[in-house]
């Protein structure tokens, strides 16, 4: 009879889950250091990045999650700085607001967005090989 708690079944799921996660981090350092050049993301003026959907159609969205040149993922929030409204825009760019914050979820949604970020790249590689 096994004398392995519920505590400890945890323990180790999550464990599992923690290395799972940290081995599709080094996945995606990898397969981002082979595109080159990184393309930049559709509708952003500043930021480079690989759009990534949110898994399986379900979980969380985490708003416009991209994959960035550097192999980690983010959250792309796009805005206006509206702290010169009261002058003239003569460029729109100078007004935009574009940052990336580093994804923050549990591990369990990390896994699935990072795996969906590795197809995302795999796709973009095939599309940008050059017999393709």
């Amino acid at each position: 009879m096994n004398d392995t708690t519920p505590a400890e079944i945890r323990a180790e799921a999550d464990a599992v889950l923690e290395r799972a996660v940290e081995a599709l981090r080094a996945q995606l350092v990898e397969v981002a250091q082979r595109i080159d050049p990184f393309p930049s993301f559709p509708g952003a003026v500043f930021a480079y990045g690989i759009e990534v959907e949110p898994p399986g159609g379900g979980g969380p969205d985490l708003g416009c999650v991209i994959l960035g040149n550097d192999g980690a993922l983010y959250e792309l929030q796009i805005g206006l700085d509206d702290t010169n409204a009261r002058h003239a825009v003569t460029d729109a760019s100078t007004e935009r607001h574009e940052e990336l914050v580093p994804l923050e979820a549990p591990p369990a949604v990390l896994a699935q967005y990072a795996h969906a970020a590795l197809l995302a790249a795999a796709d973009y590689l095939e599309s940008h090989a050059p017999d393709a």
